[in-house]
This record gives structure tokens, C-alpha cells and sequence, in this order.
């Protein structure tokens, strides 16, 4: 039995109460059994319960809640007679436009027999299209708050017809400041009895819990996590204790040593990442990098460039850390401790996902050490260390030149010699002076 057989259970997408378009998508997409997240929220939801899900990251809780949402909405068809024809009648909030695209991808692959339309809104890049797409109507609306209240308030589309809210990653929202978006949407939405809520997270905070208390119907809390182990039981975790001046050497000698494919190295300042980057690129790594100021164009094509297997390693900063299905991703490297401990759970969420096996080779200097405490109290376990001997230390060539350099003030301009128009002469002791002709 394969480590992606072992995580899923015995219940079929075919035993639920789903309608045949959905299941011919999820045929198509070649799921058969559910997950644990899947097969304990799935009931409740299609019942038309609420649910406030917790489970590990990558275990399917995003089928899970698209599958809720088409069942509901073609059980509910559209009344041809209320109007409103082009406005959505199910809402996905996402904390980041990495996952909101991400989610709009699976949307589209489970649901492409039920004739529903489904569309993304982000900020960063589409603006007009994304208008046009909303004026144009669709049934499903995933996106990121703040580009979700810009067209809100422009009147381009109202949030009267939801029968469906989600929120995905609710921590993550709180983490990034969007909890007063958030409660924005949801009271302009019918009221929580009126409506289907779903709420799922790889981590339930208490302030998580308030928010569903506040916007939800009784929610029916469901934990997939095995034993409230946090962490992927398929992740090989371990720990290198180690000098900054170290943590180069050690990385390069261990990208050279294990059989890496493609491979994510966590950061917790861009700079630390640029500095990283420059090295890798002088000792003969292809790598991209991954941070919050990365133009959206310019990201999309990076992590198409990543999922190809065309770029082999990708640095990033915890922008890239949550909500990004990336499948094969055989290494994480926690470059730098994470400062928060849930970080530290979504970074090495990266791998290990729908069953596979991966790596997590976390870095623990003089500087982020503080951080391994809390982190090992948080997962529940303590990450085996191991040695980092001279056999794993490469020596390293001198870093390329960087890539990513401040621009250069420019420099005063030369007055030009002679005397016509304005140029300059020599003084008396040499020195150039402006002419007064």
C-alpha cells in the first residue's frame, strides 16, 4: 500500500449524496476515496450544516469545500424570476492570490460537467478583465478581500443571492490584517442562518473560533489532524544546529549531496534571501525567487517556471508558505527558523502533499534558535537533530554577482571644456570654473 493510499479512508465520493456532475468530475480528476478532512465534513456540509474544519495542510480541504458548494448550488438552481442573474451565489475568501488562482484551477477541474461558472479576482494584475468577467456573471466568486471590495463597492456585483460563504486559511487572514475585510463581506451577505458557512484551516486559533461563533450557524467542528499532531506524519523533519556563517556551506554541501527535484528554501527577510540566491547562482543553482514585492505577472510565470520542473529550487519569504499546491516537492529548507510557530507548520506543508513523502531540513542559528522552543511545543514533538560534520559542509565558490542591487544614484554630470554656451574654464590654479559668458 503506497504512503497515498494509507491517508485516505474507506469512504467513496460515490457513497455521499452528490450529484452525478460533480462526481463525473471527480471521476475525471482520479479521486475515488475521500480524504479524512473530506470524509468527516463532507456529511455535515451536504446535510446543510456548517462546518469549522482544522486539518493538515494539502489533505484535500479545498475539494472538500468545492464539492459542498456545486452540490449546493445545482440542488438550489437559480429562480429565473428574482433577477440578479449575473451575481454570485457562492463566495470563496482566500488570504493570498497564489491560493485564490489555485483554487479557481481545482474549481474548474472538479466542476467542468455542472455548468457553473466560477471566477478569481485579485489585486496585482487583470483589472479591467476581472471587472468584465464579473459584469459578464458567474455562480462561484473566489478571491482575495481587498479586490473583492473594490468591485463590491463599485457596484459591479451585490452579495444578496449567497447561499455559500467560505473562508479558507482563516488564520492566515488575521495574520495579514484582513479580519475587518473580512467581516465587511460577511455582513453584507443574507444572514448566517440563510446561508451555508464553511470555514477550514490547517490551524483553529481562539480568534478563529470567535469569528465562527460571530458568522456562523452551529457550526459542527471537525478535526482531521491525527492525535493533534499538526505536522505531516510523511515529512522526514530534522534539525541542523549551526553558525550563520555555516548555514551556506551546509546548504550548498547538502543540495549537492541529496537527490533533490524541486525544492523550496524558506527565508524571513527578502534580504537574506537575495544574499542566498547570489551564492547559489555562483556555485552552478538555478533559482527563482519568490517574495512579496514580486510583480503579479512576473510571479505567475515563476511558479509555472517551478511546477514544470523547468526551476529547480525556489526562495521564498512566507508569502509562498501557505496555499500553494505545488505537487513533487521533494525538499523544504527552513533557511531560518520561522518566528511563529504556525509558519513553521505551513512551510513544511509544502511537501508531503495528497500522500506523497518529502524532506524538512530546518537551519537553527545564533539568531532565529529562540524560535525552536515554541515550535516544538506547537507541533507537539521534538525535530531530531542531527550533526552537521565537515562531510556535509561544501566549500563553497564566491557568491555571483547579485541580481537583485539597489539602482545607483547618478552620478553629477562633467561640465563640459570651452567656453561657448555656458562651459568652463580653467582658474588660475587649474581648477574648472563656470564661465559667466
Amino acid at each position: 500500500m503506497t504512503m497515498k493510499e494509507r491517508m485516505l479512508t474507506n469512504t467513496r465520493f460515490a457513497s455521499l449524496d452528490l450529484e452525478p456532475s460533480i462526481l463525473r468530475g471527480i471521476e475525471d480528476a482520479g479521486f475515488e476515496y475521500c480524504t479524512p478532512i473530506q470524509a468527516k465534513s463532507l456529511p455535515a456540509a451536504l446535510a446543510g450544516r456548517d462546518v469549522e474544519g482544522q486539518a493538515q495542510t494539502g489533505t484535500g480541504k479545498t475539494a472538500a469545500f468545492l464539492v459542498a458548494i456545486m452540490n449546493v448550488l445545482l440542488r438550489e438552481p437559480r429562480d429565473p424570476d428574482a433577477g440578479g442573474a449575473h451575481h454570485p451565489r457562492a463566495v470563496v475568501l482566500a488570504p493570498t492570490r497564489e491560493l485564490a488562482i489555485q483554487i479557481h484551477k481545482d474549481a474548474e477541474q472538479l466542476g467542468v460537467h455542472t455548468g457553473l461558472r466560477f471566477g478569481v479576482v485579485f489585486g496585482g494584475a487583470g483589472y479591467e478583465s476581472q471587472r468584465e468577467m464579473l459584469r459578464a456573471g458567474l455562480d462561484v466568486l473566489i478571491g482575495t478581500p481587498g479586490r473583492l471590495i473594490d468591485y463590491f463597492k463599485q457596484k459591479i456585483f451585490h452579495l444578496g443571492l449567497v447561499r455559500v460563504a467560505v473562508l479558507d486559511e482563516a488564520d492566515r487572514m488575521f495574520d495579514l490584517g484582513f479580519i475587518k475585510d473580512i467581516r465587511y463581506l460577511l455582513r453584507r451577505m443574507p444572514p448566517p442562518h440563510k446561508r451555508l458557512n464553511l470555514l477550514y484551516s490547517a490551524t483553529l486559533s481562539m480568534r478563529v473560533s470567535e469569528l465562527a461563533y460571530e458568522h456562523m450557524n452551529s457550526p459542527a467542528v471537525v478535526n482531521a489532524n491525527p492525535e493533534n499532531n499538526v505536522t505531516v506524519a510523511s515529512v522526514n523533519q530534522r534539525l541542523y544546529h549551526v553558525g550563520e556563517q555555516e548555514k551556506v556551506p551546509l546548504l550548498i554541501g547538502l543540495l549537492r549531496q541529496m537527490d533533490v527535484t524541486r525544492t523550496i528554501i524558506f527565508f524571513n527577510t527578502k534580504r537574506e534571501a537575495e544574499k542566498v540566491d547570489a551564492w547559489l547562482a555562483g556555485n552552478g543553482f538555478t533559482a527563482g525567487m519568490l517574495t512579496g514585492d514580486v510583480p503579479q505577472k512576473k510571479r505567475l510565470a515563476l511558479l509555472d517556471r517551478f511546477k514544470s520542473g523547468d526551476l529547480p529550487i525556489l526562495l521564498a519569504t512566507d508569502v509562498a508558505a501557505r496555499g500553494l499546491h505545488i505537487p513533487d516537492v521533494s525538499h523544504v529548507f527552513n533557511y531560518d527558523l520561522p518566528q511563529d510557530a504556525e509558519d513553521y507548520v505551513h512551510r513544511v506543508g509544502r511537501t508531503a502533499r495528497a500522500g506523497a513523502t518529502g524532506d524538512a531540513v530546518s537551519f537553527s542559528c545564533e539568531r532565529f534558535c529562540y524560535s525552536l522552543t515554541d515550535i516544538e511545543a506547537f507541533i507537539g514533538q521534538s525535530i531530531p537533530a542531527e550533526v552537521a560534520g565537515l562531510d556535509l559542509m561544501a566549500d563553497p565558490q564566491p557568491p555571483a554577482r547579485r541580481r537583485h542591487t539597489r539602482p545607483q544614484r547618478p552620478r553629477p554630470r562633467r561640465p563640459a571644456r570651452g567656453r561657448a554656451g555656458g562651459g568652463a574654464r580653467r582658474g588660475p590654479r587649474g581648477r574648472l570654473e563656470e564661465s559667466r559668458v
